[in-house]
């Protein structure tokens, strides 16, 4: 604890020199210094990621603990592990950058890859799309003559994430409580700023020849959203697929996002995934963990995403031709023989439902108050005070006995702020029967967030009881 404080401590005092130092200095100065700070983030956050009980054991903390060192991946290809991977394509021309990772690990990484620049600079920097651990050493690795090469729809995905930091990083935070309380606005650790200078179009791919190398970059959205890019050696037939199928190979898509973004065009994606499959890549270089090497791994990792999203597609739209609510294709609709995919990252229910919403957005044609602003909430303690706080509690119990904890979640609910120490250790019990459940199930990693929120939430109101009894 002492150690973790002596870092935060660390990391404020190295914050108030940045700050002084930006006002004052020469911008190649001010970058030198910043590339040293963020050094010491990095850091901090590995400090705080491991000082921190919430964050042992989950996806997050292995991804931050993943060591920056360079590799090289194909011959004059180095890739700069990380959160995010940069990758380093060379050519005796000028070298091409895809994605610079992390701005909090954008320091080492630009050490790791330093020896492998030899005499030649970098020319260009791809940016697979405007999440900050693909996009957030741009502005590090950018220097006058460096074309900045992004989709078409990047300003404007970069705007929306940028005008919404605030909501969102509450949003994060409450998934990821060890990440600070407020998001970084100085310099080069700021999100957001980056000014593409070539854009890419669907359906018109860039050509870059350039020193011994040709390298196509390819508009395919639909993937981590509508801006999505990739680069294809169409010699060496190495696809840099950033994070176009997330950060596992193959996985079931994350069409939609519990933390809070635009929902994914689902079509599109199955229109990306067949141009990704008639390229028929020997190697695939994602900006998350390793290269896929095997051949028959990937044909057959592309042919189950894409058989399992258009069949989840397809059975959404068939479902609500014929009646159905979006609660009955939830429950019904799942992977087929021969297309089953981990759901760690994105689940089938929710793209159900982010797909009937794609389609016919948040009105479901079933009930008239979702048109207006007053809440269903509204009217829970008019319920509570007709039926009782024991006797909602007693069905919520009957409902967790006869194995329907969700019913149960939804009474608990009811009850609110009147909720008794009864309904609290009910509540706790049903999230760690759904917690169990997921992880024996899709081990999703964001309904496990969710779960352990909610979880950590129950138990300090029930410490909060026990201290006023």
């Amino acid at each position: 604890m002492i150690k973790a404080l002596k870092y935060i401590l660390g990391f404020v005092f190295l914050a108030l020199i940045m700050g002084v130092i930006l006002w004052t200095f020469s911008p190649e100065f001010k970058k030198a210094v910043q590339l040293r700070f963020l050094s010491k983030v990095s850091e901090v956050a590995v400090e705080r990621m491991a000082s921190n009980p919430d964050a042992q054991g989950t996806v997050a903390a292995d991804f931050i603990n993943i060591p920056i060192e360079a590799r090289e991946i194909a011959p004059g290809i180095f890739q700069a592990t990380g959160v995010g991977n940069a990758h380093l394509i060379t050519t005796s021309n000028g070298h091409v950058l895809f994605d610079t990772g992390l701005s909090t690990q954008v320091a080492k990484q630009m050490e790791v890859l330093k020896p492998h620049l030899g005499g030649q600079k970098v020319s260009h920097i791809v940016v697979s799309h405007s999440h900050a651990d693909h996009a957030g050493g741009t502005k590090a690795w950018h220097e006058n003559g460096i074309e900045i090469v992004a989709h078409e729809e990047f300003s404007e995905e970069q705007r929306y994430l940028e005008e919404l930091q605030d909501y969102q990083w509450f949003r994060n935070r409450t998934l990821f409580p060890f990440m600070p309380e407020s998001p970084p606005r100085l310099g080069l650790i700021a999100y957001g700023g980056i000014s593409p200078t070539i854009t890419v179009a669907n359906g018109t791919p860039l050509i870059l020849d350039q020193g011994g190398r040709n390298m196509e970059i390819l508009a395919l959205p639909g993937a981590e959203g509508a801006d999505n890019l990739v680069l294809w050696l169409p010699k060496e037939r190495i696809l840099f697929s950033g994070d176009f199928f997330g950060p596992i190979f193959p996985q079931f898509p994350n069409i939609f996002t519990m933390r809070g973004e635009k929902i994914r065009k689902p079509v599109e994606y199955i229109r990306s995934l067949e141009t990704i499959m008639a390229l028929d890549p020997l190697m695939i270089v994602p900006s998350h963990r390793n290269p896929i090497t095997d051949k028959a791994a990937i044909d057959d990792g592309l042919g189950r995403i894409h058989g399992a999203t258009k069949h989840v597609h397809d059975a959404v739209v068939e479902g609500m031709n014929s009646g159905k609510t979006v609660e009955d294709l939830m429950s019904e609709i799942a992977l087929p023989e021969g297309h089953e995919l981990t759901q760690e990252h994105g689940k089938v229910s929710w793209a159900v439902k982010s797909i009937w919403e794609y389609y016919m957005t948040w009105f479901h044609f079933d009930k008239t108050t979702e048109l207006y602003a007053v809440r269903q909430d509204g009217v829970h303690a008019d319920l509570v005070e007709l039926a009782g706080a024991d006797k909602l509690t007693k069905r919520a119990q009957a409902y967790i006995d006869a194995g329907e904890p969700l019913k149960a979640l939804h009474l608990l609910d009811i009850l609110g702020e009147a909720q008794t120490h009864e309904a609290l250790i009910l509540r706790e019990a049903v999230l760690e029967l759904l917690r169990t459940e997921a992880k024996a199930t899709t081990n999703n990693s964001y309904e496990i967030y969710w779960l352990d929120y909610k979880l950590r939430e129950t138990r300090a109101k029930l410490n909060e009881r026990a201290l006023q009894d």
